[in-house]
């Protein structure tokens, strides 16, 4: 069977962006909220969550965190072609 997860993550432009997003995420921030204000990838709407994905339908980088790094912890930044990522794997199925 495919290994199959469940993630969510908030997209800025900028690694600085990302940092002090992760700052506030560290001392209590509410993830779906900051993804709301600061994410640009459409599913910021949705509090940045991605919902079930297999193994190799994102980019390697996002991929490499959401399928080997342990889960509800935020990794990131995570630089991808599309920006830089805080990602948060919420469950895995391997």
């Amino acid at each position: 069977m495919m290994a199959t997860a469940c993630a969510r993550h908030i997209l800025v432009k900028t690694r600085e962006e990302a940092e002090r997003l992760k700052k506030k995420l560290a001392v209590g921030a509410d993830f779906g909220k900051l993804a709301k204000q600061h994410s640009l990838c459409p599913s910021g709407k949705k509090g940045g969550d991605l919902g079930e994905f297999r193994r190799g339908a994102m980019v390697r980088q996002f991929d490499n965190v959401v399928f080997n790094k342990p889960i509800l912890t935020v990794h990131g930044p995570v630089k991808t072609k599309f920006g830089f990522h805080l990602i948060e794997t919420i469950y895995r199925n391997d």
